[in-house]
């Protein structure tokens, strides 16, 4: 069943004969392969031209500080996954891939819808009279402030202070990164609490300031991490933790149900 009208029948991103490949009008083995950066390349992917030196930067900046985090829910689905099935590589990953929600990685895309409302509703006046007015909104709403607070970097996000520092030094810090810093200021008196930004907010800052569209935010740390599971399932393979993770997960857990008189869980 269609969704709305289908008037468009076409696409602008790649095409091909039987001598060129084409990706967004330019020939991918005459002006691509071997002359452009893998940045380059989704950068030219996702809108359409190729990025300057600044948004380079800041892209490659980005991908580089989400890439990888640890042993989040995320990555153990998918080294769970690939001990399941050990031949269903791509299934790995992507169970990995799904496990990006609103709590780990999605959390840029909301984080971006925020710094650009506080933005747009500031237009040319005061970042910190939009922040104040869009976080009591959120508040009044019961919706949660994305991308502020982190269980283990209370004061200060490494990753935050990094990638301004790109930002900066690339000349392409702007509004979006001042209005992070202006919602950072307003928090205190909204929560009680003051609560520092960490990088899911750090990464939209920096890349609309460098004006990569608001609608992809999501797509950049899923593109990172992507190269993180894959290498997680890389030493999956050869120092094997799925089942040990899924035994300490399954350890960790009590039965509290319903059971028949003198009945003890195998593990007392």
């Amino acid at each position: 069943m269609k969704i709305g009208p289908q008037t468009h029948r076409s696409s602008a991103i790649s095409s091909s004969n039987q001598d060129t490949i084409l990706v967004r009008g330019r020939d991918l083995c005459g002006e691509l392969i071997g002359h452009v950066s893998f940045t380059d390349h989704a950068w030219l992917l996702v809108t359409g031209q190729m990025p300057n030196a600044a948004q380079r930067r800041v892209l490659d900046a980005t991908l580089v500080a989400i890439a990888e985090h640890g042993l989040v829910p995320s990555v153990q689905a998918s080294r769970l996954t690939l001990a399941a099935a050990p031949e269903a590589l791509q299934g790995a990953v992507a169970a990995g891939i799904l496990g990006c929600g609103s709590v780990i990685l999605g959390a840029t895309h909301e984080a971006g819808r925020l710094l650009h409302e506080v933005v747009t509703r500031a237009g040319a006046g005061s970042l910190d009279s939009a922040a104040k007015d869009v976080v009591q909104e959120h508040r009044a709403a019961q919706r949660a402030i994305p991308g502020y607070g982190h269980p283990l970097h209370k004061t200060a996000d490494p990753r935050v202070v990094r990638l301004f520092e790109v930002a900066t030094a690339a000349g392409c810090r702007g509004r979006h990164v001042e209005a992070a810093h202006a919602v950072e200021r307003v928090l205190p008196v909204a929560t009680g609490k003051q609560l520092a930004m960490n990088v899911s907010v750090a990464i939209p800052a920096v890349l609309l300031d460098a004006e990569f569209p608001l609608a992809a935010l999501k797509g950049v740390p899923i593109l990172a991490r992507t190269a993180g599971l894959i290498a997680h399932l890389l030493e999956e393979q050869s120092r094997p933790i799925g089942f040990v993770l899924s035994h300490a997960g399954a350890a960790a857990i009590d039965y509290d149900g319903p059971k028949p008189d003198g009945f003890v869980t195998s593990d007392q």
